[in-house]
This record gives C-alpha cells, structure tokens and sequence, in this order.
C-alpha cells in the first residue's frame, strides 16, 4: 500500500470521527499538526479517533502513554505507527 493511500483513509477516518464545522481532507496535510494551531483537535478528538483506528486497522495505543503524543502528532505520524503495527508494508 502507497503511505499517500493509508493517509487518506486515516484522513476519513479522523473526519468520519470527529465533527469540526467546515473541516475538509484538503485541511489536514500530511505533516499538519492534529491538534493545537494545526487542525485544532483535542484529547476526546483523539480518544474517537484512537477508537475508530483500532477498530479498523485492530492496533493497540498504550493507556496513557507519553508515545501517543508522537503517534497522533500528524498524519504522516499516524500512518507511520499503524503500519508497523498492523504488519502493512508501505510503499513511497
């Protein structure tokens, strides 16, 4: 799978998750911060979008942990954790 692909279905899945009036695919680039200045995402943002994530790709994100802030950081980082952690090599 190309990572361009696997971040756009992340990208479906974030909107599909979350509700952020006027927000489009087109807003969240691929090294776009998720949340502060970036897309303006909070924690119970993550926490939906940790739930649907695991759900589709079953990957497990540690309670709590410190490494979830560098997971969730952008798109790219997302993309990056899930596969490697789902076993879904990726193409440039």
């Amino acid at each position: 799978m190309k990572k361009t692909q696997l971040e756009d279905e992340i990208r479906q899945v974030i909107l599909s998750s979350v509700e952020v009036d006027g927000l489009t695919a087109a807003d969240i680039g691929s090294d776009v911060p998720l949340f502060g200045e970036g897309v303006g995402l909070d924690s119970i943002d993550a926490l939906e979008i940790g739930a649907a994530l695991r759900k589709k790709y079953q990957v497990k994100f540690k309670a709590n942990s410190d490494e979830n802030r560098e997971h969730f950081r952008t798109v790219s980082t997302l993309a990056s954790f899930i596969a490697a952690n789902a076993g879904i090599p990726l193409e440039d």
